[in-house]
């Protein structure tokens, strides 16, 4: 079998890609078992150039980049029904990994402070 890699966005218009990787396992829901193509994880977020902040629910996870020793290429197969001619199409090119390596921080909301109306007496006088 004959398998062709091609490239239709020339060699440096190639568009990059990142892999997330974290430390342990992200176990769905057993509602989403048979809908994980588009399921939504979390929150990934840049709030400076090396640092990355993944929020999962209640929990907020700390990042940084790293480059791949070698890079990966993004491919998507190809089958022409006529022949069994199998086409590989890159897509995207991998060269940075996104590493969360430390424990993941519990974000806890606290309750907003209860604000009472000042009462005054008739007559007085109460500066706002």
């Amino acid at each position: 079998m004959q398998i062709q890699v091609k490239c239709n966005c020339g060699e440096q218009n190639c568009p990059e890609w990142a892999i997330v990787e974290l430390q342990g396992v992200i176990e769905p829901q057993p509602a989403f078992q048979d809908r994980l193509q588009h399921l939504e994880i979390g929150q990934l977020c840049r709030p400076s150039s090396q640092t990355y902040t993944f929020t999962v629910g209640y929990h907020e996870l700390t990042g940084s980049k790293v480059p791949l020793k070698k890079p990966l290429l993004v491919l998507k197969k190809i089958r022409h029904a006529d022949d069994e001619k199998v086409e590989l199409e890159v897509i995207g090119i991998i060269r940075q990994r996104i590493l969360f390596k430390t424990r993941p921080k519990a974000l806890i909301s606290r309750p907003q402070p209860v604000v009472k109306e000042r009462v005054s007496a008739p007559g007085s006088l109460v500066p706002s």
